[in-house]
């Protein structure tokens, strides 16, 4: 009897992405970021008022972390999806001002990545927190989304 072990694949990440990345991140909110454009067909958020969306704030956290990762990946094989969120939103921010995120990589666990982030509008610290990302391979996780979308009832 013979026995076989199937070796996962490896990440190519570099050495670099560690613990101690420093994410640098700034934005200027347009006024179709703020919260009466963050889902057009509610008749609430049509009443809200012109400040940036928390949905599109945790966007920003995202893109700055996705913009901090990149340089130490296999791009585009390899890319990162966010699988977690802990940040609140504490002040708001009209459009015209610039958004500055700054954090860091504080923790890195295989394919798992932990960021302690804050961002700050140029008045306001708006919000802290953090944010985990993962380590995918972009083919296989296309391959896989397919795949579960082709196991729903007409196709979604």
């Amino acid at each position: 009897m013979a026995l076989y072990c199937k070796k996962k694949r490896e990440a190519a990440m570099k050495d670099s992405l560690a613990p101690g990345l420093e994410v640098f991140f700034q934005y200027q909110v347009p006024e179709d970021r703020t919260v009466p454009h963050l889902l057009p067909e509610s008749a609430e958020f049509q009443l809200m008022p012109q400040v940036l969306a928390t949905g599109f704030m945790v966007g920003l956290f995202e893109w700055a972390c996705i913009q901090a990762v990149n340089p130490h990946l296999d791009w585009p094989q390899e890319q990162t999806v966010g699988i977690d969120v802990q940040l609140n939103h504490t002040a708001p921010t009209p459009p015209g001002l610039t958004i500055t995120i700054t954090g860091i990589l504080v923790e890195r666990q295989g394919r798992k990545l932990r960021f302690q982030l804050m961002a700050h509008d140029g008045v306001d610290k708006i919000s802290e927190g953090f944010h985990d990302r993962f380590v995918i391979d972009a083919g296989k996780f296309t391959a896989k989304c397919a795949d579960k979308l082709g196991q729903t009832p007409a196709g979604g």
